[in-house]
């Protein structure tokens, strides 16, 4: 096993015996570990508190950008949605994982694996109720103004 995977399992047994969840995540670029992370929502009640955004955001406020491209993620278990997307956004190019949406939902964490399946059918048939609200008319339009900004 790579010697990075290797640390974020170890994060991983760390944070269970903790308490915490069975997830850890190490952020490297150019062979050097940048940031690390385990999921702290047992300490900080923040359902962001997954291991692998706050390794993002550990690496994003040490280097003050958004952009994390040439980055690769090592995390113990496979991404839920969630980092998945945040690892989109910060140009994150590859990702490594030991255990699969699977095997987390075999040890008793099934949201992750709901919330993938739950993505696949149309807006309609979701979980999670999601209704659009036009703006009103006259209403200032923050995108428009987003728009002339740029």
């Amino acid at each position: 096993m790579d010697k990075f995977m290797k640390r974020a399992v170890e994060l991983a047994v760390e944070n269970v015996r903790d308490g915490g969840q069975p997830f850890g995540a190490v952020l490297v670029k150019n062979d050097t570990i940048i940031s690390e992370g385990v999921n702290e929502l047992h300490k900080t009640f923040d359902i962001s508190g997954h291991a692998e955004l706050l390794a993002i955001r550990r690496a994003q406020e040490q280097w003050q950008t958004n952009n994390l491209s040439g980055c690769v993620i090592y995390a113990s278990g496979e991404p839920c949605p969630m980092c998945l997307t945040a690892m989109y956004f910060a140009g994150i190019e590859k990702v490594y994982y030991c255990a699969s949406i699977e095997d987390a939902a075999e040890a008793g964490l099934g949201k992750s694996k709901m919330i993938y399946e739950d993505l696949k059918k149309t807006k309609s048939e979701r979980t999670l109720s999601i209704t659009r609200m036009p703006l009103e008319e006259g209403q200032e339009n923050p995108m428009q103004l987003w728009k002339e900004q740029i």
